[in-house]
């Protein structure tokens, strides 16, 4: 309950910094404009965020006769939590063992895992993430990390103008106005600001689908294993490669994030792996 009043509030405090930026930057028609600028943000992310992600991976549905063994688990774990549809199954061709949930409810939902995912682990441990996808869709976190995401966006590409018209000119008559504090906290503080939300925001929803998951598989050792061999495998990939297949602007959707330093794990979207375990057997 905790976490979700806490994603809640964190959503809240993200809209209301969108249009903060908006009067810091053009008063009462800027807070409009910003305003605006988010629904619009919103509408194409919802209707259109999974098909965009799907393509970015190459990802491409299942076979339903190469992978009938993922199929059974799917269904039998979306029945489990009562969803109203099973969500649809893709497979994403790359080495590293990961997996997400995207669309815009529990009717549309898509569950795509890694073709990594099912080389490195058992079957009990893919079943325990994909029901950790489905306490992503079950608890509609797959269209609040959605919404987080285009505000965040929106944040930084409003960012991004304010630095482009400061290049060219274009504070100069806020600097006469006595506004030219509001325009660099913009510029250069407001796209640290959305990340810090958007990487809280994540976090608590990976706690609630990690709960989720031992709820589903009756334990919460099965997630704990696979969290346990994607984290060894992923490290020796990126030790091999020296950079992961998953970008940074969609690390967010997916089960597990690698390992980062101090700093950046203050912008990491999701726990350490030591807290999730600790999570799984409280």
């Amino acid at each position: 309950m905790l976490n979700i009043i806490k994603s809640g509030f964190l959503i809240i405090l993200m809209s209301v910094f969108l249009v903060f930026i908006g009067y810091l930057t053009g008063g009462a028609d800027g807070a409009v404009i910003c305003f605006a600028l988010s629904l619009v943000f919103n509408f194409f992310s919802y209707f259109f965020s999974d098909k965009i992600v799907l393509a970015a991976y190459r990802a491409q549905p299942a076979d339903p006769n190469a992978h009938a063994w993922l199929f059974d688990t799917l269904t039998n774990l979306a029945n489990a939590a009562e969803l109203p549809v099973v969500p649809r199954l893709y497979i994403i061709p790359i080495a590293e063992p990961n997996a997400f949930a995207t669309g815009r409810n529990p009717k549309h939902a898509v569950v795509a895992v890694t073709q990594g995912l099912l080389n490195t682990l058992s079957h009990d441990e893919v079943a325990a993430v994909i029901a950790h996808e489905l306490g992503h869709v079950k608890h509609y976190d797959i269209l609040i990390q959605t919404i987080v995401a285009a505000m965040a966006s929106a944040i930084m590409w409003i960012a991004s103008m304010t630095r482009w018209f400061g290049i060219f000119g274009g504070m100069g008559r806020d600097r006469r106005d006595g506004n030219a504090i509001g325009w660099l906290f913009v510029a250069l503080l407001s796209p640290i600001a959305a990340m810090l939300i958007q990487a809280a925001i994540s976090r608590s929803r990976e706690y609630l689908a990690d709960d989720y998951s031992r709820k589903l598989m009756g334990s919460g050792e099965y997630l704990v294993s696979a969290l346990n061999r994607i984290s060894g495998r992923e490290d020796q990939i990126l030790e091999a490669q020296g950079r992961s297949a998953v970008s940074d602007s969609t690390a967010h959707m997916f089960i597990y994030s690698p390992k980062a330093s101090f700093v950046a794990k203050l912008f990491s979207t999701h726990p350490s792996l030591e807290d999730r375990i600790n999570n799984l057997r409280k």
